[in-house]
C-alpha cells in the first residue's frame, strides 16, 4: 500500500504476541493472548480498520464495476452501504442481490463477516398511491428475507420513504422537550442546578 518500512514493521510488532486483561472494580481477570483483531478501544483500531477496509472496498468497487451491476458503496468505518437507483423494486432488488453475493464472498477471503441481524433494506418511493415492493430474499447466500423497513435510521438521521424528515423532526423535537422538562426539575431542587 505504499507505506514506509518502519511503519509496516510497527504495526507489525503492534499485531503479534498481544496480551490482555479486563479489570471491572475490585475484579482483575488472569492475562490471556489476543491473535485476532485489534485492541478494543485503541487509538489505532479506527486506523488499522480505515487501512484495512480501504484495500477491501477498493477491489469490491472494482468487482461490481467488471460485473457491471449498478451500485453505489458508501462505507463509514465498518458500516457500509449498497444504493441502488432503478424505477423498477425487482431489478433494485437483483442488484442488490447480486452485489450482496460479492461483498460476502470478498469478506470471507479477507478473513470478515457479515452481521445478518443488522442487515436491512429500505425503498425510497416517490408514489403517491401504496407501497408494496417486494422482499428481498438472501436466504440462498446464507442470509435473511428481508423486508422493506417503513422508516431508515442511519448516523442519526431517520429518513422515510418520501424523504419528509417527519419522523426526525419528531423523534428529535420530543427530545430537546425532555431535556428542558428534566432541567427544569433540576432547578427547582435544593441543591442542583440554579432556576436560571
Amino acid at each position: 500500500m505504499g507505506l514506509n518500512s518502519q511503519v509496516v514493521r510497527f504495526f507489525s510488532n503492534y499485531l503479534i504476541e498481544r496480551k490482555t486483561s479486563y479489570q471491572w472494580n475490585s475484579f482483575s481477570s488472569p492475562i490471556f493472548n489476543i491473535n485476532v483483531g485489534v485492541g478494543q478501544g485503541s487509538a489505532l483500531s479506527p486506523i488499522l480498520s480505515a487501512l484495512y477496509l480501504s484495500s477491501y472496498l477498493y477491489i469490491l468497487k472494482k468487482c461490481l464495476k467488471n460485473l457491471k451491476i449498478p451500485i453505489s458503496i458508501i462505507s463509514f468505518v465498518d458500516d457500509g452501504l449498497f444504493i441502488s437507483q432503478n424505477k423498477s423494486f425487482n431489478i433494485s432488488n437483483s442488484c442488490l442481490f447480486c452485489s450482496y453475493h460479492v461483498m460476502t464472498n470478498l469478506l470471507d477471503k479477507f478473513g470478515l463477516v457479515v452481521e445478518y441481524s443488522k442487515t436491512e433494506v429500505f425503498h425510497f418511493s416517490r408514489s403517491h398511491g401504496p407501497f408494496n415492493s417486494l422482499p428481498l430474499d438472501l436466504s440462498p447466500l446464507g442470509g435473511p428475507i428481508l423486508s422493506p423497513k417503513n422508516s431508515w435510521r442511519y448516523l442519526g438521521f431517520i429518513f422515510d420513504r418520501k424523504l419528509t424528515f417527519h419522523q426526525y423532526i419528531d423523534f428529535y423535537s420530543n427530545r430537546a422537550l425532555s431535556s428542558v422538562k428534566c432541567m427544569k426539575l433540576l432547578g427547582n431542587s435544593s441543591c442542583g442546578i440554579s432556576p436560571l
